[in-house]
């Protein structure tokens, strides 16, 4: 019969592994960068004001704002002549909680300059490799190609509805949550793209299909780990995509936040061409190492 002390001793030592294996995760990603010559920054955390998106909520603080993202800060960045950054960094976004959500949680994002989302997924594709490579993770999983599907074939594929049925139904986030990702990435890692220019307000239209975003996300085991963008470099067309944000959370009585003129001013000085990608550490670290919950690859868990 396993005594108290001993329950404790093994819980502990379940734990410190957990820990042992985040920090080698996150010495991995940054030997990456590193060695592909991307400098680390550090940006704001708290803000005047956050990115406007349709369905992102940002916490209060102390008349500020907590970043949902870095972006904006990073690509004011770019505006100034930087070519090639990545940071890793805790975000906040209000009312997520769950088995795979956190309120606080950490993301890596990198950008680079005079590049797409094509290199993007490359240089993703690559940051696998590497890190199941050095973890000793997942290495058969990881080192194959991605799966690469549109949205639309998505939906027809595994949903019960179409793309355009569950946008004009107003219920495309439950058909893709319940129907579409439990599918993607369970043999190799799934990449969607061709997202309608609606559901990305910071991403470059595709010249050849306007009305589709220069846009992926990436699924492992179902898990949505990364979004991606060929950036908007656009001034004046990023200031119509954020009011038509901010009419849109209008209209639905939600919080609605300023246009952080900062950015749109840095994007009115000149922005190369870009792209960039936002990726959660903590479900990363959930699918390289097993993981069901969220809880069990953060050192505090659920505790605060």
């Amino acid at each position: 019969m396993t005594t108290l002390s001993e329950l404790i001793s093994k819980n502990n030592l379940t734990h410190l592994n957990s820990i042992k294996q985040r920090s080698d995760l996150l010495q991995a990603l940054r030997r990456f960068f590193w060695q592909e010559g991307f400098i680390e920054v550090e940006t704001p955390i708290r803000l005047i004001t956050p990115a406007l998106e349709d369905y992102i909520d940002a916490i209060p603080a102390s008349g500020k704002f907590l970043r949902t993202s870095p972006e904006l800060h990073m690509k004011r960045l770019l505006c100034d002549g930087a070519e090639k950054i990545f940071q890793i960094g805790a975000c906040f976004r209000e009312h997520e909680q769950g088995e795979r959500h956190r309120e606080e949680f950490t993301m890596l994002e990198w950008y680079e300059a005079n590049c797409d989302y094509r290199k993007i997924a490359d240089d993703l594709q690559a940051l696998f490799k590497f890190c199941s490579k050095e973890l000793a993770c997942r290495e058969d999983y990881f080192s194959q190609k991605f799966e690469v599907l549109s949205l639309e074939d998505a939906f027809a594929n595994y949903a019960k509805i179409s793309l355009d049925e569950s946008i004009a139904q107003n219920n495309f986030e439950e058909v893709l949550c319940f129907e579409v990702e439990p599918h993607l990435g369970k043999e190799r890692p799934t990449l969607i793209n061709d997202y309608p220019a609606s559901m990305a307000a910071l991403s470059r239209k595709k010249p050849n299909a306007p009305h589709l975003a220069e846009r992926f996300e990436i699924y492992v085991d179902g898990l949505e780990l990364a979004n991606a963008y060929s950036e908007l470099n656009d001034a004046q067309e990023q200031r119509l995509r954020f009011v038509e944000c901010q009419d849109l959370r209008t209209s639905q009585k939600r919080i609605t936040y300023d246009l952080d003129e900062n950015f749109l001013q840095a994007l009115e000085q000149g922005m190369p061409e870009a792209g960039g990608i936002a990726l959660g550490v903590d479900r990363l670290a959930m699918v390289l190492f097993g993981a069901e919950d969220i809880s069990s690859v953060l050192a505090f868990g659920d505790e605060q």
